[in-house]
């Protein structure tokens, strides 16, 4: 592969011109090849509270012009030097069929994400990550998910919707997407609709890191209790930005209080560097709700933090 495109520099263009791709990387019609793949997901049929993430995608690439795509201190990689990585544009999901729009998600992701390639997605709604699992496990088979929420999203229905943002999970690991006893949340959190819920989780094969958890594990404990749970498996992360505190995401669907500051999401992020990423989601950003693109660009720079994990290995 020749030597990659970089995105448009801010000392060359201000960040507030420019082109609106994330990063203002180049978009993926202008390179030949690429490694890893950024892809728009603007559904949120699935969602059970407040609507909106159908808007993310634009707002996490507008809050993307903040970034200094350049070296990332902590984790000591300059990724664009290292990797191609493109902006691949938005899935063109239909907003009325969660089936159809699922179908497509799917098809779209496996034309992009083929041969090895890397797809990290910006939703919409979690709804989104069934099909980008099911993308991935086609081209790898079977991953330990890593999952940053408040919510579980393993539950069976809601109003006798079998397929939503809070029971992808479930769906995921009925369809045999998941390797069983590999899985992890982090920064769960609230209450629950019955006392059930945690045991019936566990018979799922998830290990639940709960946001007070993190209190007594803190970082360095977090990291080694994720980093031991997925083993040498090929891995899929799964971030919904309400794993935040409001404080720090307002801009979601399904606020909880009680969740990560943004720098203890970083922190535990940047230290999953022996974790073997095939493929990514960062959802549920509802840009109406948010202020001062707060959740955008915490959302924004999770996206970056992963790339620049990606190109470590």
């Amino acid at each position: 592969m020749p030597d990659p495109i970089r995105p448009v520099s801010g000392t060359d263009v201000p960040r507030f011109a420019g082109s609106g791709s994330f990063a203002r990387l180049p978009e993926i019609d202008r390179v030949g090849d690429y490694d890893v793949a950024v892809l728009g997901v603007p559904f949120d049929a699935g969602t059970s509270y407040r609507p909106g993430a159908r808007f993310g995608p634009m707002a996490v690439r507008q809050a993307s012009r903040h970034l200094r795509p350049g070296h990332h201190v902590e984790l000591d990689t300059t990724p664009f030097d290292r990797i191609q990585v493109v902006d691949a544009g938005d899935v063109p999901v239909t907003p009325f069929s969660i089936d159809t729009a699922l179908g497509r998600i799917e098809q779209h992701t496996r034309e992009v994400g083929h041969s090895g390639r890397r797809v990290l997605a910006i939703g919409g709604d979690h709804t989104v990550a069934l099909p980008m699992l099911r993308s991935v496990v086609r081209e790898h088979g079977p991953v330990a998910l890593v999952h940053f929420d408040a919510h579980l999203d393993t539950w069976d229905t809601y109003f006798d919707a079998p397929t939503t943002h809070g029971t992808v999970l479930r769906r995921a690991f009925e369809e045999g997407l998941l390797v069983e006893d590999h899985s992890i949340h982090v920064g769960i959190r609230g209450p629950l609709y019955e006392r059930a819920d945690m045991d019936e989780d566990k018979r799922l094969g998830f290990r639940t890191i709960r946001a007070s958890d993190l209190d007594d594990l803190g970082a360095a404990g977090t990291i080694q209790a994720v980093t031991e749970r997925v083993d040498d498996l090929p891995v899929y992360l799964s971030i919904d930005i309400d794993v935040l505190d409001p404080a720090f995401a307002p801009g979601t669907g399904t606020p909880e209080s009680g969740g990560l500051t943004s720098r203890e999401l970083l922190r535990v992020l940047r230290g999953l560097t022996d974790v073997h990423l095939v493929g990514a989601d960062v959802v549920e950003v509802a840009p109406a709700y948010d202020h001062a693109e707060i959740t955008s660009i915490a959302a924004a720079t999770v996206l970056f933090d992963i790339i620049c994990l990606m190109s470590r290995r």
